[in-house]
């Protein structure tokens, strides 16, 4: 976890925790990478009328608002909301599905075998950070039956944030598949690279399957690196390998790097294609926007410019761009988007989405990653132009799904937003972007899961109704929601004081 809001910063923040809980949230929340932002207008719209709408829909149909929010009519219901918030046609909702529970648990039975491969999530180890999670101690009995194997003495049930991941991922949201990511630290990692293969190998015992890849973390610099790649090859064999060109910006010595130093990173692409792990996934972007104070000297790092050389000499590997390298966090400036509606350029993004063009690389994937999550909360419009110039410029068989969670609770309403979200007709006109069509459309499913699926050997068929991948773990989730769970809508981190 990198830590980058000072003490002063941190008390003004309340946990969001202890934000009201709605099936999309009403905030932008941080896990300590960057400072929050005030609640925009719009959100302040959106919340104050969807928890009015909550109130008199769950009278209505005789259950308590914090049930009636984890139902899907209140998903739908939501996205409504948010649509109206933001003036309309930003998100599609079906006739019915917002007020009809039928209609809505009908879209969803529909959808829920579509198959989704999350590329990029996270949990703590449960001694890192205290203070960011309040334990959900409640949550413990609700997940235990995946935990009947020992984790091979690293977690027990009473590490209540992987239990929390385990009830986000798999229990409240369609994902079927998931990689699990860590990030570099000299210090205490958030999760060792043996705590994410012993997180692998325990939910795929109980769950029947391959349901949980993992990275293993990539540390150039770190003393005995490049030993470390030769030892988790042969210990732990990770699924791809996770990089932060930025180093760790909580350490005092910075270690941060380019893609390109052939001197210091090709003997490491060297040993990862001798080993034949192919996928080579690199953070980058998301600088906050006061980058220059809590991050002096990491921009060169964080841009996209490194790639081109490296992954025209490494054709073996495949470069994957994480939350493909969009600049600024938590939300555009003003000038970033006049800058977009005036040229229809986003930083860094824009620049990755041409490089097949311009360089002729065909082994260049972007995961969307936070940004998404960011954009598609504050900009919709924007959310929108970022997958269009992605599918354009990459293929759409070269744009990767990843929601950063557990960061911001299950990620299942940032699943029905993609599955809702609309292109613009005029940037359609435009710049030539492609219409996304259905929930359901061929550009959904392979942004969703299939082209990650590709990438690491797995069959998205195995996991569809009946399939041989599916029978254990669907059968905890049916019992779990005959019992009566359902999402708690949570999100984790820090959020600006109302």
């Amino acid at each position: 976890m990198v830590m980058l809001l000072t003490d002063p910063i941190r008390r003004a923040l309340v946990p969001a925790e202890r934000l009201r809980p709605l099936p999309v949230p009403s905030r932008i929340v941080s896990n300590g990478e960057f400072t929050p932002p005030a609640q925009s207008a719009t959100l302040r719209r959106y919340e104050a009328a969807v928890l009015e709408r909550g109130k008199a829909t769950a009278g209505r149909h005789g259950m308590t608002v914090d049930r009636y929010f984890q139902t899907p009519m209140a998903m739908a219901a939501a996205f409504e909301t948010l649509d109206e918030s933001f003036g309309g046609g930003g998100f599609s909702i079906g006739d019915g599905e917002a007020h009809d529970p039928d209609a809505a648990a009908a879209r969803r039975n529909e959808l829920k075998h579509q198959f989704v491969f999350d590329d990029q999530v996270h949990f703590l180890k449960d001694d890192a950070d205290p203070e960011l999670f309040i334990p959900l101690t409640g949550l413990i009995e609700i997940s235990a039956e995946l935990l009947k194997l020992p984790l091979a003495g690293r977690f027990s049930i009473e590490h209540i944030k992987f239990t929390q991941f385990l009830k986000d991922i798999y229990l409240d949201s369609d994902t079927k598949v998931a990689l699990l990511s860590g990030a570099p630290s000299e210090g205490e990692p958030m999760l060792s690279n043996d705590q994410m293969a012993a997180a692998r190998d325990a939910v795929n015992s109980v769950a029947g399957g391959r349901r949980l890849l993992t990275h293993a973390v990539i540390s150039p610099g770190h003393v005995g690196w490049l030993d470390e790649i030769d030892r988790v090859h042969a210990d732990i064999r990770p699924d791809g390998w996770k990089g932060y060109t930025v180093g760790e910006p909580f350490s005092p010595t910075n270690k941060r790097w380019r893609l390109d130093d052939e001197k210091l990173m090709y003997p490491a692409y060297e040993k990862l294609v001798k080993a034949g792990v192919r996928n080579l996934c690199i953070h980058k972007g998301l600088l906050p926007a006061n980058a220059d104070e809590v991050m002096p000297g990491a921009e060169p790092f964080a841009r996209v410019d490194d790639v081109v050389q490296a992954a025209k000499d490494w054709p073996q590997l495949n470069f994957v761009i994480y939350h493909a390298g969009y600049r600024t966090i938590p939300q555009p400036t003003e000038a970033e988007l006049h800058h977009f509606e005036a040229t229809g350029r986003i930083d860094w993004v824009s620049d990755l989405a041409e490089m097949p063009a311009r360089h002729g690389l065909n082994n260049l994937y972007a995961d969307i990653g936070a940004s998404f999550a960011f954009t598609v909360l504050t900009h919709p419009r924007l959310a929108a132009a970022m997958i269009g110039m992605l599918v354009k410029g990459l293929g759409a068989d070269r744009v990767l799904w990843g929601t950063d969670s557990v960061w911001y609770g299950s990620p299942q309403w940032q699943i029905e937003a993609f599955r809702r979200l609309i292109m613009p007709p005029d940037l359609i006109d435009r710049f030539g972007y492609p219409d996304l069509g259905n929930a359901d459309s061929p550009i959904r499913r392979a942004i969703l899961g299939e082209n990650s699926a590709r990438l690491y050997g797995v069959d998205p068929a195995l996991y569809r109704e009946k399939g041989v991948e599916t029978a254990h773990l669907d059968a905890i989730v049916a019992r779990y929601h005959a019992a009566g769970g359902g999402p708690a809508n949570q999100t984790y981190g820090y959020a600006a004081d109302a």
